[in-house]
């Protein structure tokens, strides 16, 4: 596969280079900011390879890819000077990109660019952990502490690093979608999470000040625990400040002679900055932190089972808008503040119910094509919690497998919900991080390993059962061919028929040996051919035969009829020659 020439007509059909504002990519997805979104050409996209299919979504022009995302991204980023757009983006008029967007959208496509590039580490650090959990559970049983050797302790810390220093890397991806000094952002949230400071703030009992400035402390009760002011593995607290930081450092720079502004921005910012978030945007950070906790502690403690359910079960549909990824500083927050979380126990639900939807239309398929794509969907899943193969390659796409995937993924999520399912670490969910949900007692785990196997195995089994329009509408053409042969068998119509044909095949023959000499003389090679119907164009993609949405019958396009009129391509000369199968045989005369 050619990624450079894929990324090639990618550029080309999004607008160009002009035309694109940022591109980010996550597992799955090449994630573009467009200027002008009506300049993509979604139908070619759609046919490029390599390519799945396209969600426009939350202000976001997404290209679905799979596995071979990562690739594709390689390949553009060498095509596209990513600094220079940055650069002329920033010159442009701010009033023209405030109406261009809404804030809803803007605001969703900031958190994206943020939390995206750190879920690979976040995922490997759960993969980790799990790994972890279950030696630990397995050598326990034989009467060995594995806790207490070297290997564990650091493979340990490799898990913890990623959130212990949390706020230096969303410092890094925060400041990078706001396009300001990610070294400086970096540096800002190492000084929140210095051994030094931390142990200077969580010491509540002594005053302390910068340029006079008080900086806060405090603890608080959250249920049976007591909290301690402290930054690390927080979340909120750095991203207001680099919020603040990039307003700051805009005005620094109108402000500053250009000549000087290498050394005096910089040194500006710092001394600015870390006594502003000291005093002030670190502390309010920590509150909003505990009121999203808060908040969504007394969501699931009304209960446990519906918000079991309506994750489980919707979490698939964000996952379609890409709105999931708005909801990861819940989980986050919740790890940084109570050290587990279990929203992404229920989201396991709805990535075993997509895996199991997807292997119910393997199952029940039998266009080969289709069971292959359905296969490595259901794998992905279920292996690795990447569910986008199996929701756009077949369970989408065939509408019902969908609907099952959402059933059955709220039930298993509710069946969590009822047995107060948490994990350990912030982990995707699939079959290689299922011990991260066993740290907290088997009864937890035996809940959680109980609603991924209900919704898996009642996805399929829906789907299996319900069915979908795919399978039905080759049932009815393999009924149809079998009406046909009926017909033929009938000993009158065929002696009929093979009377006709023999009657009519001189002179058949004489005609079709006239046009061929014609058209070996004459023929126009710059024929044009018109669309037989009047209509509106569309994808391969969204048509419910496989056998052409695949490609398998071609290249080509589709047209949805709006007149009940078919007109032939070209001007033509047709023979119809009755015979036991109805052949038909057009040749185009040199006048057309």
């Amino acid at each position: 596969m050619d990624y450079r020439k894929i990324a090639e007509d990618i550029i080309k059909n999004v607008g160009g280079k002009e035309n694109i504002e940022s591109l980010t990519h996550c597992f799955t997805r090449l994630r573009f900011i467009l200027k002008e979104e009506e300049k993509a050409n979604k139908l070619r996209i759609e046919q490029l390879e390599g390519v799945i299919s396209v969600v426009q979504a939350g202000g976001e022009y997404q290209i679905v890819c799979g596995a071979k995302v990562e690739h594709i991204y390689d390949a553009l980023i060498q095509l596209l000077d990513m600094e220079k757009l940055s650069n002329s983006i920033n010159n442009e008029n701010k009033q023209q990109r405030k109406s261009a967007k809404q804030i809803g959208n803007q605001l969703l496509q900031t958190i994206t660019q943020i939390f995206t590039p750190l879920v690979p580490a976040i995922a490997a650090a759960g993969l980790i952990k799990g790994f972890l959990t279950a030696a630990k559970l397995i050598m326990s049983n034989r009467g060995v502490d594995i806790s207490t050797s070297d290997t564990y302790t650091i493979l340990f810390a490799v898990s913890q690093v990623i959130f212990y220093f949390f706020p230096i890397f969303l410092a890094m991806t925060c400041a990078k979608a706001l396009r300001s000094n990610q070294v400086i952002a970096m540096v800002i949230a190492g000084t929140l999470v210095y051994p030094g400071i931390d142990t200077m703030i969580q010491d509540v009992a002594t005053k302390t000040t910068i340029f006079g400035l008080p900086v806060v402390k405090g603890a608080w009760q959250i249920g049976e625990s007591v909290k301690v002011f402290s930054y690390t593995e927080s979340v909120i607290p750095i991203i207001l400040a680099v919020c603040v930081m990039a307003f700051l450092e805009k005005w620094l720079k109108r402000l500053i002679p250009e000549v000087i502004q290498l050394i005096l921005v910089p040194g500006l910012e710092l001394l600015i900055m870390i006594p502003l978030t000291l005093s002030l945007l670190g502390p309010i950070g920590i509150y909003i932190g505990n009121g999203i906790q808060i908040g969504y502690d007394a969501v699931i403690g009304v209960s446990p089972i519906l918000g079991g359910a309506l994750i489980g079960g919707l979490w698939g549909v964000f996952v379609i808008f890409g709105a999931h990824r708005a909801l990861l500083p819940i989980g986050l927050n919740d790890v940084a503040l109570n050290g587990h979380q279990n929203i992404l126990a229920f989201a396991g639900s709805a990535n075993f119910a997509q895996g199991g939807a997807a292997l119910g239309v393997m199952l029940r398929t039998k266009s080969k094509e289709l069971k292959q794509i359905a296969a490595s969907g259901t794998i992905a899943a279920t292996v690795v919690g990447v569910t986008e193969p199996a929701i756009y390659g077949s369970n989408l796409r065939l509408k019902k497998p969908m609907v099952c995937a959402i059933i059955a993924g709220a039930v298993g999520g509710a069946i969590m919900g009822f047995g107060g399912v948490y994990g350990d670490a912030f982990a995707n969910n699939g079959v290689l991080t299922i011990f991260t949900y066993a740290a907290f007692g088997m009864r937890k785990f035996i809940f959680y390993l109980v609603g991924i196997a209900v919704a898996y195995f009642g996805a399929a089994a829906l789907t299996y059962i319900v069915g979908f329009e795919e399978e039905l509408s080759e049932e009815r053409n393999s009924e149809n061919m079998n009406v046909n042969d009926e017909i033929y068998e009938d000993s009158e119509v065929k002696e009929e028929l093979n009377e006709r044909e023999e009657l009519n095949e001189k002179e058949v023959s004489n005609k079709i040996e006239e046009s061929n000499e014609k058209e070996e003389s004459n023929i126009d090679r710059s024929t044009t051919i018109y669309a037989p119907l009047e209509g509106e164009l569309i994808s391969l993609l969204e048509i419910d035969d496989q056998a052409f949405a695949s490609g398998g019958m071609g290249q080509g396009v589709a047209i949805v009829p709006s007149k009940g009129e078919v007109l032939a391509p070209w001007d033509l000369s047709l023979i119809h020659t009755p015979s036991p199968r109805d052949r038909q045989k057009s040749r185009m005369p040199s006048s057309a």
